[in-house]
């Protein structure tokens, strides 16, 4: 049995409020895909004004390493899908859809149903472009805003993303609310409607409850997972600032002590490893 590990060091930068020098995230993200990481998150095309760190993001794509690596980028309209498209090491471009009406507002000023034709000329780019689409399902888990959640919303929202095409899916506790019965519950309930989706999960967790979240992603089924060295980063939105993501390097220890590969080279990430305390320090 192994699994994939997913590193965003995008999640873990985008929301420092001091830049990280371009030539710094070169040389970390180039270092990061020396890991062996399944996929390397690696930057967005969005709104300099909304993600100012993000704005290197072309920049820094022309001067990674090539690696057996897939890179993903974050898009959030067709303008940054059309910028994203045009470099050929990307694979993946993603979207984040949330099944919150409120926080799919906050975060991409537009509602879910305006986001689905989104979704549909972003796909349609993509298969232009020879790229593969993500749609992260945020506030997968459950949100902070009182919006009406249950399984069945998650399991309509992700039949409609696959009938306009969407193959990839990352299923997003965005603001930190799973835990072991949610997560069990969703990813069960997608997993018998929906045998043969292609998906993931992208947890947000406190250092008390992560080990809980991952057992019971694991346990339902799920081998795909989205981490950040050190734990960095999170959702901006969250009302509880200690909700980070979950940090990569003790998700890889806990995963691989239940005697799961992850393929990833350990050397390598604790090279990494030192590089993301000079940066995020």
């Amino acid at each position: 049995m192994e699994v994939k590990i997913i590193e965003c060091p995008r999640d873990a930068m985008q929301g420092l409020k001091h830049f990280i020098d371009t030539s710094k995230k070169i040389k970390y993200l180039n270092s990061l895909l020396e890991v062996g990481f399944d996929t390397l998150d690696c930057g967005s095309f969005v709104s300099p004004k909304l993600i100012p760190q993000m704005a290197d993001t072309a920049l820094v794509l022309k001067k990674l390493n090539h690696s057996s690596t897939k890179l993903s980028v974050i898009v959030a309209n067709m303008r940054g899908a059309i910028d994203a498209s045009e470099f050929e090491n990307v694979t993946y471009l993603g979207f984040p859809f949330s099944v919150s009406e409120t926080f799919q507002l906050k975060n991409t000023n537009s509602t879910m149903r305006d986001s689905l034709g989104t979704v549909r000329n972003i796909i349609n780019r993509c298969a232009m472009k020879n790229k593969k689409f993500i749609a992260y399902i945020s506030m997968c888990f459950g949100n902070p805003y009182g919006d009406l959640w249950n399984e069945d919303i998650v399991l309509q929202w992700i039949k409609k993303l696959q009938d306009e095409g969407a193959n990839y899916f990352s299923l997003s506790d965005t603001a930190g609310m799973s835990n072991p019965a949610t997560i069990s519950t969703v990813i069960k309930t997608i997993r018998e409607e929906f045998p043969k989706l292609n998906f993931g999960c992208h947890f947000h967790s406190h250092d008390y409850n992560w080990q809980e979240k991952l057992q019971a992603a694991i346990d339902s089924g799920c081998l795909r997972f989205d981490g950040a060295l050190k734990g960095f980063g999170g959702c901006p939105m969250a009302s509880d600032n200690l909700v980070g993501n979950m940090p990569t390097e003790l998700m890889v220890d806990f995963i691989e002590k239940k005697g799961i590969k992850t393929g990833l080279n350990i050397s390598k990430l604790n090279d990494s490893i030192k590089m993301a305390n000079e940066i995020f320090n």
